[in-house]
């Protein structure tokens, strides 16, 4: 019986393993200030925080980062599962059991990092959607599109129609005895206090409820990254450039009315989801694009070293938690409620810039990440 392979060092494609790099980037951006203090989660950050410097640092994020990399994730790791199903198919080899061996893995990872380390986890999420994906894999390029859309659709028009009609009522609340709790438990608690508010925190934003919003709002970019690998816009980009110029014009208009117009309206509460729905998946797509395209020019060697966290994506994501636990909960350096916006997109910056370094040195030793090697040994039942 033909075996699977996992992808080889002639088959990657670069400008991809750059942007899953930029994607992790963003991610930790993000991440970061919701791992450092409980705001993102429970609101008051304008009270802890009300400097105009920390007001422009968070406008930054709200607009350029914010909702638009962990579905630029979404869309790769739609795209990457595609493109596995095809390699395996080629060669002869059934793809369902080795996909389903895959997002099993990623699981229990994501099982690890939701309860062990961090309660803003997306693996295990992008696991579970994963498995919806393989229900997909026979289904025409068109359907693809037609749930994608329907989807996004579904969850944005009705809810911020909802928020429209509620606007005068105060959508905002600040949980005062959350954040008194996260402030406690995750500043000067135990490692038993630290596990027992993530988990608390996991629950909180992971509850049966928020499951629907979660399907319909990153499935649909799982399912338009199948639809680009399908269409091979991103692995022949010289043989697509009209329709990829097309598309990142329009995600373009779209990110800057979506993402960036709210603030010549005072951000108003009742479109935020219009605002990360539809302007954080065109910014994803537009990112990607941009990328793609800065590949046909010289100005690529300025995102160029971006591929090397890229190829350890899985390896240098868990490794920010890891530091972001220690550097921040009372078991480390016990920074959490401390660190102001601007302080907080330092550490990122730094600590990023040393995943650059220390991913080039690895890759120049070994063929995977080592978190990505287990993944594959794993997926595949042999060592690789």
């Amino acid at each position: 019986m033909p075996k699977g392979n996992p992808i080889q060092e002639q088959e990657r494609l670069e400008w991809i393993d750059t942007v899953r790099g930029l994607a992790i980037f963003g991610i930790f951006m993000v991440n970061v200030p919701a791992f450092n203090a409980p705001f993102f989660l429970y609101g008051g950050g304008e009270e802890y925080f009300p400097s105009e410097t920390s007001e422009a640092v968070r406008a930054v994020i709200d607009i350029f980062f914010q909702a638009s990399f962990y579905t630029l994730f979404a869309l790769m790791f739609g795209f990457g599962l595609q493109m596995m199903k095809d390699r395996l198919t080629s060669r002869g080899v059934a793809y369902e059991q080795v996909l389903a061996r895959r997002l099993f893995v990623l699981f229990l990872f994501g099982v690890i990092h939701a309860f062990v380390i961090w309660h803003g986890d997306i693996l295990l999420t992008y696991s579970v959607l994963g498995a919806l994906l393989l229900l997909f894999m026979k289904r025409k390029d068109r359907t693809l599109l037609l749930f994608a859309y329907g989807l996004l659709a579904a969850v944005t028009v009705p809810f911020t129609l909802m928020l429209y009609a509620a606007r005068n009522y105060g959508l905002g609340s600040v949980n005062r005895e959350g954040i008194e709790a996260a402030m406690a438990n995750y500043g000067n608690g135990s490692l038993l206090d630290i596990w027992s508010q993530n988990n608390a925190d996991w629950w909180y934003t992971n509850s049966l409820g928020n499951w629907p919003f979660l399907i319909m709002s990153m499935l649909p970019m799982m399912l338009f990254g199948m639809y680009i690998a399908r269409k091979r816009w991103l692995h022949e980009p010289e043989n697509h450039e009209v329709v990829i110029w097309k598309w990142w014009s329009v995600t373009g208009v779209l990110f800057f009315l979506f993402k960036l117009g709210p603030y010549f309206f005072g951000t108003p509460e009742w479109f935020d989801m219009a605002q990360d729905n539809i302007g954080g998946s065109a910014s994803a797509v537009f990112y990607v694009l941009s990328i793609t395209l800065l590949y046909k020019t010289t100005a690529k060697k300025v995102v160029r070293p971006l591929r090397w966290v890229g190829r350890m994506s899985l390896t240098n994501y868990i490794l920010q938690s890891i530091v972001s636990f220690f550097a921040f909960y009372s078991v480390g350096f016990g920074l959490y409620g401390e660190v102001t916006p601007l302080q907080s997109t330092a550490f990122v910056v730094i600590i990023f810039t040393l995943q650059i370094i220390i991913s080039r040195w690895w890759l120049q030793k070994y063929r995977y990440g080592p978190l990505e090697w287990v993944w594959r040994s794993a997926t595949y039942k042999r060592k690789v």
